[in-house]
């Protein structure tokens, strides 16, 4: 198995951009190898098998989403308040609208997971434990609201997305932020 770190990101990367665009039946060693620009052969040298490179492709689009310790750490500055779950709930929908071909490669993932319990296993896993860190971060920076408002937040917010990425005439920008708003105030308890 070859080493070098940048180019199994950029063939990661490029897996991403396949799912994204041709769905898992689409995610072929020469899909990957072309989309990244090397010659044919070089994924096959970096990953053993497909099921591996499923697995990795979940691990890096998280990897991609995450906001970074500067953002978290300006999200500690905020005040505790309903207002400040709707900006950082705008900014999350925000972010990974933005990367949509990662949200939709992860969306092929979880179809895929359906019929193969082990990318499922790994899935369930590394959305548990984002999940959690979530809710971690929501109850360590004493924003209001409890477990479950992060949870329902999570469920309500991940179908906007849906909605936003596959279906964008279905609500615009300004309905999106809308509805987020909307949404952060039903679920969020006042201070």
């Amino acid at each position: 198995m070859r080493q070098n770190p940048e180019r199994r990101t950029a063939l990661i990367d490029a897996a991403i951009e396949v799912l994204a665009d041709q769905g898992a039946r689409g995610l072929t060693f020469r899909a990957v190898d072309q989309r990244s620009g090397v010659p044919t052969g070089t994924a096959s040298n970096y990953f053993p098998s497909r099921d591996v490179l499923l697995t990795q492709v979940g691990g890096r689009v998280f990897e991609r989403l995450d906001p970074g310790s500067e953002a978290m750490g300006e999200s500690l500055a905020l005040p505790r308040t309903r207002e400040s779950v709707d900006r950082l709930m705008q900014e999350l929908v925000g972010r990974i609208t933005a990367f949509r071909s990662g949200y939709l490669a992860m969306m092929e993932l979880r179809l895929e997971a359906t019929r193969r319990p082990e990318l499922r296993a790994v899935l369930t896993e590394q959305i548990r434990a984002n999940l959690q860190d979530n809710i971690d971060f929501h109850l360590q920076s004493g924003m209001p609201g409890d477990a479950d408002t992060v949870v329902e937040l999570y469920l309500a917010l991940n179908w906007l997305i849906v909605e936003r990425l596959t279906l964008p005439d279905l609500f615009d920008q300004a309905r999106a932020e809308a509805l987020v708003t909307a949404l952060v105030h039903r679920i969020v308890p006042p201070e």
